[in-house]
């Protein structure tokens, strides 16, 4: 009797961390989870909801990419034993990119602001428009005419180098690269522009490629990722949808290799105006195989992060996401570590 009630009692205590997303085949009967290649996950619906289909299986084999087919023949397999992680981030993902399999899921389709996460899907629109990324852009009054972080000034009151001036012109490879190293706010505005005449043109771009690619959480409101004042609840994201962005922005080398670069400069195309880029992905170095990263922050939407990584082989990609985390840099690194110790590609 006294065993029980001290049960009781202590089961009251348990961390919820170490409690995580335990998920066993009844448990995913009840909650709807769906197989792979049965329907896309959380298909049915286009309100934010998880797996609205019941279906016998396990997360694992759900279908992640319903417009690209696996690129292997490899699946990643749980390992016996190991229970779902629980992080601290509002919402959380992770994926296989060649296989589409999901790995690591929580509150994955909750639509959030995403901040400079954004700028992924700008990048993607960048290289897939600009046939010649050695040409010039003029920089706009409008282009410089954002708050944040820009060019030469890591925040809105330090600067560190110099930022771009109206008429300047700039190569759109130095745009692309400074965007996606800096988060610089500026220089994706400008890409914007560049490409579709205005910032509301390009959203309209944006957007039409989230539908192509079968976005169900996404609406993007600005080529940087800020949000419009009074417009807030309309420019969001997911963590499932990120991922999504992330693993096709894969098809372009040139994106990936960008964001290794610890940092650089670069020059006005008249050689007059040096401007110097940092990464702002604190986990480069320290996390071994990394592909490269992206990191967002608004007050709305809190501290993001995006990674790629490979396993040890070489062979197995992985992207990884955290939204509205606090603790972003060391729940990425758990992360990660997590999934390749958790899991066996066979």
């Amino acid at each position: 009797m006294i065993n029980i009630i001290l049960t009781i009692i202590l089961v009251h205590f348990i961390p919820v961390f170490l409690l995580g997303n335990v998920l066993d085949n009844s448990t995913l009967k009840k909650t709807g989870y769906v197989l792979k290649g049965k329907e896309v996950l959380g298909d049915a619906k286009n309100d934010g909801s998880d797996f609205s289909k019941g279906s016998e299986g396990d997360l694992g084999r759900c279908n992640l990419f319903p417009t690209v087919e696996p690129t292997t023949t490899y699946t990643p397999i749980r390992k016996k034993g190991i229970f779902d992680l629980k992080l601290w981030a509002g919402s959380s993902v992770a994926i296989d990119v060649d296989s589409g399999t999901l790995l690591h899921y929580d509150s994955g389709r909750k639509r959030t602001q995403i901040a400079s996460l954004t700028k992924m899907m700008t990048a993607i629109l960048a290289v897939e428009r600009i046939k010649d990324l050695d040409e010039e852009i003029v920089i706009t009054g409008e282009a410089l005419n954002v708050p944040g972080t820009v060019v030469g000034c890591p925040t809105s009151v330090l600067c560190t180098s110099n930022r771009m001036y109206k008429g300047e012109k700039v190569k759109a490879i130095d745009l692309l690269r400074v965007m996606l190293l800096n988060s610089a706010n500026d220089s994706a505005t400008a890409l914007g522009i560049h490409i579709a005449g205005s910032s509301e043109k390009f959203t309209d771009l944006m957007n039409e490629k989230a539908k192509e690619m079968g976005l169900k959480d996404t609406h993007f409101c600005t080529p940087s990722g800020l949000e419009i004042d009074g417009q807030e609840d309309q420019c969001y994201s997911s963590a499932y949808d990120i991922a999504r962005i992330a693993a096709y922005s894969l098809n372009y080398n040139l994106i990936w290799d960008i964001m290794r670069i610890p940092e650089g400069r670069f020059y006005s195309a008249d050689g007059k105006y040096m401007h110097e880029m940092k990464n702002t992905d604190l986990l480069l170095d320290s996390i071994p195989n990394c592909l490269g990263g992206k990191t967002g922050f608004t007050p709305m939407a809190g501290k993001s992060l995006l990674l790629g990584s490979v396993d040890p082989s070489g062979k197995h990609r992985i992207i990884a996401v955290v939204l509205n985390d606090e603790n972003r840099w060391e729940d990425m690194r758990t992360l990660v570590s997590w999934i390749f110790g958790s899991y066996e590609w066979k």
